[in-house]
């Protein structure tokens, strides 16, 4: 088990996610997670992945590639902070898909990336120890705990996983 992060282990905008985070069991939470949301967006026809709600608004092929490009980046400051404290800068996620091509992709290629990208989260998040998952750097200007990033993947995905739910379903 990973203890909830305390306030001042992550940036304020990160709170909503770590809120949605409602077990102790974050390991399993990203398991359980990896088969569910692999099944969901894995099933969708090609039409219903270029369901956008509104105008300007992300396909669900762009909200599956924001979730595997947010994790790599989540997962990769976790690696980071776990060896050494340092630094990392932010990333804009609308220059990030304005600058990957996930419409011309197959919904599965997208979804089997997505299970390919978390089974390694999986093993990268089970390998910290007690203290490396209180080890903190800083990313995109705030302080954040391993373990924080930790809850952050999980609630960045339950976060938008409820959108999909509302909006596009």
């Amino acid at each position: 088990m990973i203890n909830k992060p305390q306030p001042d282990e992550y940036a304020p905008y990160a709170a909503g996610y770590v809120g949605l985070v409602n077990t102790p069991d974050v390991i399993g939470l990203l398991g359980q997670m990896k088969h569910s949301t692999y099944a969901m967006f894995n099933n969708l026809s090609e039409e219903k992945a270029m369901h956008s709600y509104a105008e300007g608004k992300w396909t669900l092929k762009q909200v599956l590639g924001h979730l595997v490009d947010t994790e790599r980046t989540f997962s990769y400051r976790a690696f980071v902070f776990s060896r050494a404290s340092a630094e990392l800068p932010g990333f804009d996620q609308d220059v990030y898909i304005a600058n990957a091509d996930f419409n011309s992709r197959s919904i599965q290629d997208l979804a089997s990336e997505y299970k390919a990208v978390r089974e390694s989260t999986l093993f990268l998040f089970k390998a910290f120890s007690a203290e490396q998952l209180t080890r903190k750097g800083v990313a995109s200007g705030h302080p954040v705990s391993v373990r924080a990033l930790v809850y952050m993947t999980a609630g960045h995905e339950l976060h938008h996983l409820k959108i999909v739910k509302e909006k596009y379903f």
